[in-house]
């Protein structure tokens, strides 16, 4: 079931990607097995247990597993990666019906795994990505989200307007310093749409205009709250009566 292939580094045009260590990669497996094209093993591999859990879901699902050392020097920078799956990426519809996650033009691909991971962890589960954005299949996202790519629904838009489109009629919720309600003052309905700007300069005035514009009050010593502070603070109020 091998196939020859050019091992090379993770480029955003690049038709597959990858999750670099065995938790991410069992996640993988466990979830998405149908995208992933070849699980690579390094021979330092001394974890029985993992080994057994990675050949017993291949073996089922009849996936390649190949024993190759120099895919990790190629795709991986951390000298305790032992398991790779390389994946084919993979399109996504978001559920029209629920609350949307909408992140305007991130930019780091460590704050875009966090709010998937917490998105997850709250139960919200749709995320829309307005470009310019961070690449969600870059490894270092998929390594931050700790796997939550694979269980949530993303979808890229190239504007604001174009989600709206897509997302057809629902209540807006812009998260803004001069927003004009305190967060614990809303009631988050579902359908409904959480909106994020970007980490350096958040969203554009023209975002007041749209729905109910929201502040996060905080402590006049700090500017502003990060990213994934912010939307997991917003997460927890917009599905806390649903506990």
């Amino acid at each position: 079931m091998n196939r020859k292939v050019n091992i090379k580094r993770y480029k955003r045009q690049d038709q597959v990607s990858y999750t670099l260590g065995a938790t991410l990669t069992i996640e993988l497996l466990k979830k998405r097995s149908d995208i992933i094209q070849k699980i690579y093993i390094h021979s330092k591999m001394d974890s029985e247990k993992i080994l057994e859990k990675v050949e017993e879901i291949c073996n089922r699902e009849k996936i390649a597993i190949e024993y190759n050392d120099k895919a990790f020097r190629i795709l991986s920078d951390k000298e305790n990666c032992f398991v790779i799956g390389e994946f084919r990426k993979f399109d996504c519809e978001l559920d029209n019906s629920k609350k949307h996650i909408v992140l305007v033009s991130p930019s780091n691909s460590g704050n875009l795994g966090t709010i998937m991971r917490t998105a997850v962890g709250f139960g919200v589960k749709e995320l829309a990505i307005i470009r310019p954005a961070v690449d969600i299949y870059d490894p270092k996202t998929i390594r931050a989200s700790m796997g939550a790519i694979f269980n949530l629904n993303f979808r890229y838009f190239n504007s604001f307007e174009e989600y709206r489109d897509y997302a057809r009629e629902r209540e807006y919720f812009p998260f803004m310093l001069k927003g004009s309600l305190p967060l614990p003052k809303i009631r988050f309905p579902e359908p409904c749409s959480l909106i994020f700007g970007n980490e350096a300069t958040g969203l554009s005035d023209e975002f007041l205009k749209i729905g109910q514009s929201v502040i996060i009050d905080h402590s006049l010593e700090i500017d502003s709250l990060n990213l994934p502070i912010a939307v997991s603070i917003a997460l927890y109020e917009a599905t806390k009566h649903l506990k």
